[in-house]
């Protein structure tokens, strides 16, 4: 099996939103936090995960990305919301 995640950081609480995908999400967001890639999520600093699931299988992930992607942006905070009200930062209590 090659697990996947979908995952959403933004730049702050209610902020800019962007759903990625990845095999490894703590190697992501580590990108993230520390600008590796210069583009979008670089570009609004958007650096706090804020949501996220895994799959078994990475196509798995990657079909819930696009679909996830097509949704209006209430959708999405519904979805955050619904897992982390608070809008914490994800990345340091997720035991890896």
């Amino acid at each position: 099996m090659n697990p996947g995640w979908v995952y959403i950081v933004t730049n702050k609480p209610r902020g800019v939103l962007y759903v990625g995908v990845t095999s490894d999400l703590e190697g992501r967001i580590w990108e993230h936090r520390n600008g590796v890639y210069r583009g979008f999520t670089h570009s609004y600093n958007c650096k706090r995960l804020v949501w996220y699931e895994d799959y078994d299988e990475i196509p798995d992930a990657i079909h819930r990305e696009k679909r996830l992607k097509t949704w209006n942006r209430d959708w999405k905070i519904r979805l955050v919301e619904e897992m982390n009200p608070e809008w914490d930062d994800l990345f340091e209590t997720i035991m890896w």
